[in-house]
């Protein structure tokens, strides 16, 4: 029983995780109707940032959780003025090979600063060590930051969506962008906020995960692949669908890993093609980006 819970903690802990990068890239997709291939990428800038943060230097790894994301959101405002904003209004397939050639020269850019190798991070040593769960169960501190961080994103988001001006006026633009001017909502200062934000959501799952998983310069592919896997599962533009889909997702890496582990790398994709087979929109199948 206690290897279970440690790997349903295990399942919680990755779901979340890929919820605060899948969810960005909903949104932008929600609001934008932009599939960003590039997401990964802003992803593996995040973790690189943290990096030059923490071991170029020398920052205390909380100011790198900081600056790392707002760096990388800056970055998408310069991306939204000098490209994306050209392809909102346009057929979703230039979209799609302006954010595959971003996701190229990112990925170039990476290696010419930072090279091929592999590099780490350090935690913090607040978040060094074990949590005693039970007298057998111990869990490390660093997983439990993880799941922490996540369900404050998931908070915060909900938050904003439900509760705050901004997050209505992110709404309007997602349903009917022209109604919205009419309404005298600066939509292009809105579209522009919304593509720096899911990069900066990108971003900070990129720090977040930089002290356990090694920083290299494809992580940003991986990621990309299994938040589409998160996206198609739960449903494409669907905040709700977002967070069921990492989850599950989750659950087939952290149940697959300790029962299957022969089979791991495959499962994600049974799992996808299952769930395209039954409903082909995802689980939640929201009728309208939301």
């Amino acid at each position: 029983m206690g290897g279970l819970w440690l790997a349903l903690l295990n399942s919680l802990d990755i779901g979340l995780l890929l919820f605060i990068i899948a969810v960005g890239l909903n949104i932008i997709f929600g609001v934008l109707n932009v599939i960003n291939f590039a997401h990964g990428a802003l992803y593996m800038l995040g973790a690189y940032l943290a990096y030059a943060c923490v071991g170029g230097l020398g920052m205390p790894f909380w100011l790198a959780l900081l600056l790392a994301p707002l760096g990388v959101a800056a970055l998408a405002v310069v991306l939204d003025r000098a490209m994306m904003r050209f392809v909102y209004q346009r057929d979703i397939a230039d979209s799609l090979l302006l954010t595959f050639a971003l996701l190229l020269i990112l990925n170039e850019s990476v290696r010419l600063i930072w090279g091929t190798g592999i590099h780490l991070v350090q935690a913090p040593a607040l978040l060094q060590g074990s949590v005693q769960i039970t007298d057998t169960l111990s869990y490390p501190r660093y997983s439990v930051f993880v799941l922490a961080v996540g369900l404050l994103t998931l908070l915060g988001l909900w938050l904003l969506f439900n509760r705050t001006r901004l997050g209505r006026v992110m709404r309007a633009a997602a349903l009917d962008r022209e109604m919205a001017q009419v309404l005298c909502i600066n939509t292009r200062l809105v579209l522009t906020s919304v593509f720096a934000f899911g990069a900066w959501l990108a971003a900070l799952g990129g720090v977040v995960a930089a002290p356990m998983r090694a920083i290299d310069p494809g992580m940003g592919d991986k990621i990309i692949i299994e938040s589409f896997i998160v996206v198609v599962i739960g449903g494409l533009g669907s905040f709700p669908g977002a967070l069921l889909g990492a989850i599950i997702l989750g659950l087939i890496h952290g149940l697959g890993g300790r029962y299957l582990p022969d089979a791991n790398l495959v499962l994600p994709f049974i799992g996808m093609a299952l769930v395209l087979l039954v409903r082909p929109r995802g689980l939640m199948n929201p009728r309208r980006p939301t």
